[in-house]
């Protein structure tokens, strides 16, 4: 069984297990297949706690023995949708542990996360996907997601970024 919660900031198994999701995610393939930098490892759940509409769900197995250990994990941020003048909630990371791909915790996950959604009265989810990662994409149209556009002849909209600077 997955149970899923937001992340405790105040609680060291909380904040464990957000950095090593993470970690998980961004040595998988999907995730860039290089570890996290060291500012990120140690810095992470301070600078989520203090980053106003921030937010982590963990997904945690739990075992017949009552142990429970992390398996998912979803980094979203409240923002604004213009053009409806209403909160949404863009997932900026969704990582599911390989131990746990084909239990439905993706589904779980996106579920709580459209639950919060609700609680925070936001006007849609936002979330990025490669192209190249059919499983996640397939998984994301399943729960209602889809490819964002304006109308049939402007095209679809793309993630686009520029890196500015590394911390030290």
């Amino acid at each position: 069984m997955i149970e899923f919660a937001l992340a405790d900031w105040d609680n060291r198994d909380d904040r464990v297990a957000v950095v090593q999701l993470l970690q998980a995610y961004a040595m998988h393939p999907m995730g860039g297949a290089e570890p996290l930098n060291d500012y990120a490892s140690l810095n992470l759940p301070d600078a989520m706690a203090a980053m106003p509409g921030a937010f982590s769900v963990i997904g945690w197995q739990i075992e017949d023995d009552g142990d429970r250990r992390p398996v998912a994990l979803a980094n979203c941020f409240t923002a604004m949708s213009t053009f409806a003048c209403q909160p949404l909630i863009n997932i900026h990371d969704l990582y599911v542990a390989d131990v746990a791909r084909g239990t439905g915790a993706g589904q779980g996950i996106l579920n709580f996360v459209e639950s919060e959604a609700g609680k925070r009265k936001c006007c849609k989810i936002t979330l990025e996907v490669l192209t190249g990662n059919d499983v996640a994409l397939s998984a994301y149209e399943r729960f209602g997601f889809e490819k964002y556009t304006m109308n049939d002849t402007s095209g679809h909209a793309l993630f686009m970024h520029k890196k500015i600077a590394e911390p030290t």
